[in-house]
């Protein structure tokens, strides 16, 4: 008997089209628990999918659904159960890593202090945890949000290409971390990249093309 994973999200008949662009119409998945890989070229929409997911990005028709919680129902009880920050973001860069990590508490019930000292430490951070994030090179913030997403405890996590700008022996800890969490049953992970990255196990693919 195959061992099924249960859905954590639920997006049904997602339309989102920017002016100029057609990205998704009835657009309808399941999200299980494990890893799941979102995979396309450059503007198939991965960062977009991402975004729609999080709810940081509304779709123009469709419903999304984490566990009992739907989005256009309960939006903050869906962003909680969210882990998601755009990559490039600098809403935060006026924040050291240790005030980022602490200001997630609040968003996270299940964030977990614990695991940051091994996080930091895996992901070569430690030195500049007291470091304003704008001071940070950009591999350096990328790793800070990655950390974050490992400690948070969210249902859904959405990662958006994890190891653009990260050196061989924080990918090396990355692909170690996201082994651990693809046993977890409560939590689906999304990963946005161009291919499947070696040594993660996938529960399932999402293929962005034509």
């Amino acid at each position: 008997m195959k061992h099924h994973h249960t859905a954590i999200l639920q997006a049904a008949n997602l339309t989102f089209h920017y002016p100029e662009q057609e990205l998704f119409s009835n657009w309808s998945a399941e999200i299980p628990a494990g890893i799941t890989l979102v995979r396309g070229g450059d503007g198939r929409g991965k960062s977009s999918l991402l975004r729609l997911l999080a709810g940081d990005l509304s779709a123009q028709a469709g419903e999304l659904q984490i566990n009992d919680v739907r989005l256009h129902e309960q939006p903050d009880a869906y962003r909680q159960q969210v882990f998601w920050v755009d990559p490039r973001s600098e809403a935060f860069d006026q924040m050291t890593a240790h005030e980022y990590f602490a200001s997630l508490h609040g968003a996270y019930p299940g964030f977990d202090d614990a695991l940051l000292p091994a996080l930091t430490e895996g992901l070569s951070l430690t030195p500049h945890l007291d470091k304003q994030l704008f001071k940070l090179s950009t591999g350096s913030k990328r790793k800070v949000w990655l950390a974050a997403a490992f400690a948070a405890g969210a249902a859904l996590n959405l990662l958006d290409d994890p190891f653009a700008g990260l050196d061989k022996a924080s990918i090396n800890f990355v692909v170690k971390m996201l082994n651990q969490v693809a046993g977890n049953l409560g939590q689906a992970w999304v990963i946005a990249l161009y291919e499947a990255p070696e040594g993660v196990p996938l529960v399932a693919v999402v293929e962005l093309g034509d």
